[in-house]
């Protein structure tokens, strides 16, 4: 973990061990009470702000902003834009080296009170250009459906609003945020390093990261599972179909896939928080795939033993430990080949995983004693294995605590029946800001 040095830092921090834990909740519990009458501001001004809200989370949704259209990533940060900078942050577009990918909205606000905190939205959604799925469309008095209305631009607009209260409040200032608003969370563009640069080190500079992915009534999210790849390349020796398990001839390409398969659901399936998905696979006399269009083309003939054939899939983990031992175990299933096989697996980087961590929990209970003085319920943990990676696992490991899914409530994610809950914004806008408000107020809780 990448530890500040500056001495009013360190004056707040605590050490990620049970004495944070105790420390944060002592702090914290006279204020479980009530809200204060700065927090009561807060709670109205959210409330005050929704019709600019919710128009602009309309305008924001009928931008195409799909991963590949870059313009569109740009169109959604100059339309967020001037938003920002009326509430004094310092807006700007970072586009990565990377081809194909659009920027990152960063907003930063410098100030001399608390912990430094990040914020955490995207710009993209996964629908592209030609999706049918592209507008912004009233259901009722209380949904909206649209591309993007929940992930993530439902989660965008409420960081504003959250922000936007606290201004009016009289509590933003002296509050150290940024905002980083990645351009390419549903398909991030490689190298990691760098199309991940700026969100790294924002997370680096910053003490708390807050994620604003879609939320869950009575559920906060501290801990997300890493998302990789792999890729199994399967040769074998080919000759007529007649020939097949004879000695000089062997399995054929499929069989041995098929045999990798089958152990690997055998012998690895059923540990906690592990899944690995065996998502493509082609062989025949002739097998490709293309790894950019994600298509793959096979030709054979049922009487000859096919050469090759290859199989592509995802591995999610809950730590690092627990993917490199689980890549280990593939490795060496993978090696044992049937006669006249040969094969080859490779990884692929992607999502770190988000552990959880004393600091997160500690930053959960803070949230939930926010949640029921707000007069909602408590809220627990999520299950890990219930969530999709997300950006905020890249600075998981840079900050002293993070917790993701403060964003509106919605259904139907990554499909045309996308949908947000409207009051649910204000909802997830009032716990934000009173977060904030807490960790950071004259009276820390942190």
């Amino acid at each position: 973990m990448i530890r500040r040095t500056c001495s009013s830092v360190r004056s707040y921090l605590r050490p990620l061990t049970g004495g944070l834990v105790a420390g944060l909740m002592a702090t914290a519990a006279p204020l479980s009470a009530q809200l204060d009458s700065v927090e009561t501001r807060i709670a109205e001004a959210v409330a005050a702000n929704q019709e600019a809200a919710v128009a602009l989370l309309r305008e924001t949704v009928d931008i195409n902003s799909g991963t590949l259209n870059a313009a569109g990533q740009r169109a959604v940060h100059d339309a967020m834009a001037p938003h920002f900078e009326a509430l004094g942050f310092a807006v700007e577009y970072v586009q990565p080296a990377i081809p194909d990918r659009g920027g990152h909205f960063v907003a930063r606000r410098a100030g001399d009170r608390g912990p430094h905190l990040l914020l955490i939205g995207h710009l993209d959604t996964v629908f592209e250009e030609d999706s049918p799925f592209q507008s912004w469309e009233m259901v009722n008095d209380s949904v909206a459906r649209g591309p993007g209305a929940a992930d993530m631009k439902g989660g965008n607009i409420v960081i504003w609003s959250a922000l936007e209260a606290l201004d009016a409040a009289g509590a933003l200032d002296g509050m150290t945020i940024t905002v980083v608003m990645t351009g390419d969370e549903e398909s991030p563009g490689r190298p990691l390093d760098e199309s991940r640069r700026a969100l790294v080190e924002a997370g680096e500079a910053a003490d708390i990261a807050l994620g604003f992915e879609g939320g869950t009534p009575g559920l906060g999210v501290i801990a997300r599972r890493s998302s990789s790849s792999w890729r199994l390349d399967v040769t074998a020796t080919t000759a007529h179909s007649s020939g097949v398990f004879r000695d000089g001839v062997g399995a054929g390409a499929i069989y041995e896939a098929a045999r990798i398969l089958e152990d690997f659901y055998a012998e690895i399936r059923g540990e906690e928080n592990l899944t690995f998905n065996a998502a493509t696979i082609v062989g025949g006399t002739e097998a490709t795939w293309d790894a950019t269009t994600a298509r793959g083309e096979a030709f054979g003939k049922t009487n000859v033993v096919p050469p090759t054939a290859v199989i592509t899939g995802d591995i999610r983990t809950l730590t690092d430990e627990q993917l490199q031992r689980t890549r280990r175990s593939m490795q060496a299933i993978v090696a044992r080949s049937l006669p006249g096989t040969s094969s080859e697996i490779t990884f692929r980087d992607g999502y770190p995983s988000m552990p959880p961590t004393d600091g997160n929990r500690a930053l959960l209970e803070l949230f939930s004693e926010v949640s029921v003085d707000l007069g909602g319920g408590p809220v627990e943990p999520f299950d890990p294995g219930q969530r999709g990676a997300a950006d905020v696992s890249f600075v998981a490991s840079v900050v002293d605590a993070g917790i993701d899914g403060l964003g509106p409530e919605g259904s139907g994610s990554h499909t045309v029946r996308e949908t947000v809950n409207i009051p649910s914004l204000a909802r997830a806008a009032q716990r934000a800001a009173v977060l904030m408000y807490r960790l950071t107020g004259e009276t820390r809780a942190w």
